[in-house]
């Protein structure tokens, strides 16, 4: 099956259910609030909340370039296979848990274990797929984030008809059982070691990282990276309770409301922003940062109109515009990135990106997590448009690549 042609694909595939499990399991916890509130009362706080949430960014934050580093020398079928077991028990653990300290516990290793895998599965599927084609794999993958994130979106509703202890163990259990799939499915790519687990070409690491940072592009590509991540996250984690708070629903409707809206027309942002990007840039060695630079101009509005919109039309209609232009973005990053760095350090630029916009998430929700506490959650979401702006400018006045793809 390695060989094959469609393998690739295959690779896509597989690695789309690891992505959906990857957010599922970590976006549960957003909606779930008000019934595991019952049981530990710190929860009542929103700031406290957002400090759980927070942890976890932070955790996953740091982690992340040493997840890249790591990815770029080890077997990545194994890495892969290892985060999606480890996360998949925590996420078990979580239903046993019964005060604020163990969750708190289990959210910093679930960081640790969950990020290894974007690393090391964005690398995997750039290495097995062409110039033709990457930028459409990657965003077929990125479904499975999004996917995962409307999964988690029904959370509250599971927990509504059974227990929030329950939606945990169950929602672990099936990546426990994933896991063990895997090992019979998912290969390392031609080029790397198949008998070793280390890489048979050893690069010192801190020659990668002095080559990425003597990289004025890679600069670039962090701060636009990390500047959207800032809506993003925001998106993720407080999207749910500020349609609840606009709306004047509760978190049972507004946590699938929000969340299937924005995976809804994510899903169509990253196979459209996938398919145009792989065109335009044979015709223009631009037309992936072009493509990206569309999406992300689409958030822009969309963030505004979530802030301060009051009704069900003009919230779900952002909602869709910001999904659909994140979508486009989104599938373009690791693409972009390939670019401007060889395959040899694309783990480890990808992980140091990664933390980068998870610090600048892990910020934007504590943030909003106060905002919330003092009413002031839309307007100060609406306000993040502005910096999105700025970043989106630079971006393409400084990006210049030479090729469709950095060979050293």
């Amino acid at each position: 099956m390695k060989n094959s042609r469609k393998y690739p694909w295959v690779i896509v595939g597989l690695l789309w259910f690891v992505a959906l499990l990857n957010y599922m399991d970590r976006q549960i916890l957003s909606t779930m609030r008000p019934a595991m509130a019952l049981d530990i009362s710190e929860l009542e706080s929103a700031a406290v909340f957002g400090n759980l949430m927070a942890i976890f960014l932070w955790i996953y934050g740091f982690m992340s370039p040493v997840a890249g580093i790591v990815a770029d020398k080890w077997n990545r079928k194994w890495l892969i296979v290892g985060s999606l077991f480890v996360w998949s028990a925590v996420t078990m653990a979580m239903g046993y848990a019964d005060t604020y300290e163990q969750l708190y516990a289990l959210r910093a290793i679930m960081g640790v274990s969950e990020a290894l895998y974007i690393p090391a599965g964005l690398s995997l599927i750039a290495d097995y797929h062409s110039d033709n084609t990457r930028s459409l794999a990657i965003g077929i993958h990125m479904t499975g984030f999004y996917f995962g994130q409307a999964l988690g979106g029904f959370g509250a509703t599971v927990a509504a008809s059974y227990s929030w202890h329950y939606t945990f163990i169950l929602f672990g259990l099936i990546g426990i059982i994933y896991s063990f799939i895997l090992i019979f499915f998912l290969q390392e790519a031609p080029h790397r070691s198949e008998t070793n687990t280390l890489v048979k070409e050893k690069v010192p690491v801190w020659k990668g990282l002095s080559v990425l940072f003597s990289n004025i592009a890679f600069w670039v590509i962090l701060l636009y990276f990390a500047i959207p991540s800032l809506p993003g996250w925001a998106t993720k984690n407080w999207l749910p309770t500020l349609f609840s708070e606009n709306l004047h629903i509760p978190m049972e409707q507004a946590g699938p409301l929000a969340t299937i809206t924005i995976a809804l027309s994510s899903f169509f942002g990253v196979i459209l922003g996938g398919i145009l990007s792989d065109r335009w840039i044979q015709k223009n060695i631009k037309g992936r940062i072009y493509t990206s630079a569309i999406g992300l101009a689409l958030t822009i509005p969309a963030v505004i109109l979530m802030g301060f919109g009051d009704n069900v039309y003009a919230i779900v209609a952002a909602g869709l515009m910001f999904g659909f232009g994140f979508g486009m973005f989104d599938a373009n990053n690791m693409p972009i990135l390939c670019q401007f760095v060889s395959s040899k350090y694309r783990a480890t630029a990808y992980g140091i990106m990664n933390m980068v916009g998870v610090f600048a998430g892990a910020y934007i929700t504590k943030i909003l997590g106060a905002s919330a506490d003092e009413g002031r959650l839309g307007s100060d979401f609406a306000l993040l448009a502005g910096i999105v702006l700025l970043v989106l400018i630079i971006q393409l006045a400084v990006l210049r690549p030479k090729s469709h793809e950095a060979i050293s």
